[in-house]
């Protein structure tokens, strides 16, 4: 690898070179972060601490905030500490380390967000037949493929990026190292490479986005059948799902299914997945629904919950 490049290290350009917009930015994403790992945290420990484990949408719903703790922990500490120094370097090592990570906690959110869509289908489609559809053996295979589906899809990006050539300039304009950014450094004709990239990365997101939203479909089309009480429970689950979905695919498709190239814009859309969803994840799945409300108060605040419960 050493005869293929001569740079050690990479220098990130960062969101501004603004001072005031950088300090700004600083204690935003700081308080993202923390707001970011308070939440997914306390969905964790609610969920493990709780009955909700046994249900299978709780189940994959606990996997979903330890990945976005670990997705988002690739990027964003370095990208808060990065804002208070002038010069933002990454080692080449940790360059392409961010890259393995970030694609692999990515690639294993989608395919989770996928389990869920299929377990909300099975429990609004075959509410008779959820029982033996979404047993326990079929919820940890979904999440053990879930996992292997993300390191088959970061692996390709990983060897690819690794693959090439680096021989200057060595600046990034990004806040993180990923694989568009760094073909537009490298040091060879990369077009092929690229559309390559798109064919594998964005096509993955794109079909993973149709399969979702026919899926969602289908339950939106089944609901027509359930009594109004039924539509208003079964719509604030699926609400909640899709607006997590639309929130994550959307910047996603438009950075990984396009001709390759890098936009100004990028960076903005890259916050989108990489902070902004993951945060507001808690409060989507919290606030919307009456069952992981329940459990965070018994869990939390047991008195009260007693309280209420004897009312």
């Amino acid at each position: 690898m050493k005869s293929q490049r001569n740079i050690s290290e990479f220098i990130l350009l960062g969101l501004s070179y603004d001072q005031n917009m950088q300090i700004f930015c600083f204690v935003l994403f700081l308080f993202c972060y923390v707001a970011l790992l308070a939440g997914n945290l306390l969905i964790l420990a609610s969920i493990q601490c709780s009955s909700l484990l046994h249900q299978p949408m709780y189940y994959f719903l606990s996997h979903l905030s330890f990945i976005d703790i670990c997705y988002t922990s690739t990027v964003t500490p370095k990208l808060i500490t990065d804002l208070l120094v002038e010069k933002k370097t990454i080692s080449y090592g940790n360059c392409m380390l961010q890259v393995l990570t970030m694609h692999f906690f990515g690639g294993t959110e989608i395919f989770i967000l996928t389990a869920m869509a299929f377990d909300r289908n099975a429990a609004i489609c075959k509410p008779l037949h959820y029982v033996i559809i979404m047993n326990r053996k079929r919820c940890h295979l979904l999440v053990l493929a879930a996992w292997a589906g993300g390191a088959i899809h970061a692996l390709p990006l990983f060897s690819t990026a690794i693959g090439l050539p680096f021989c200057g300039p060595n600046e990034i304009d990004h806040y993180f190292c990923d694989i568009f950014p760094l073909l537009k450094v490298a040091c060879t004709d990369t077009y092929i490479t690229g559309v390559l990239v798109i064919a594998f990365s964005g096509m993955v997101a794109l079909v993973t986005f149709i399969v979702l939203f026919v899926s969602y479909g289908i339950i939106l089309f089944t609901l027509r059948n359930l009594s109004a009480e039924g539509r208003r429970k079964a719509l604030s689950t699926c609400w909640s799902h899709v607006t997590v979905v639309i929130l994550f695919f959307g910047p996603v498709i438009f950075i990984y299914l396009r001709p390759p190239t890098t936009f100004p814009e990028d960076k903005i859309f890259a916050l989108f997945y990489t902070i902004i969803a993951p945060m507001f994840n808690p409060l989507i799945y919290t606030l919307r629904n009456s069952e992981m409300k329940k459990a965070v108060r018994k869990v939390w605040c047991p008195s009260l919950f007693s309280k209420e419960a004897q009312s």
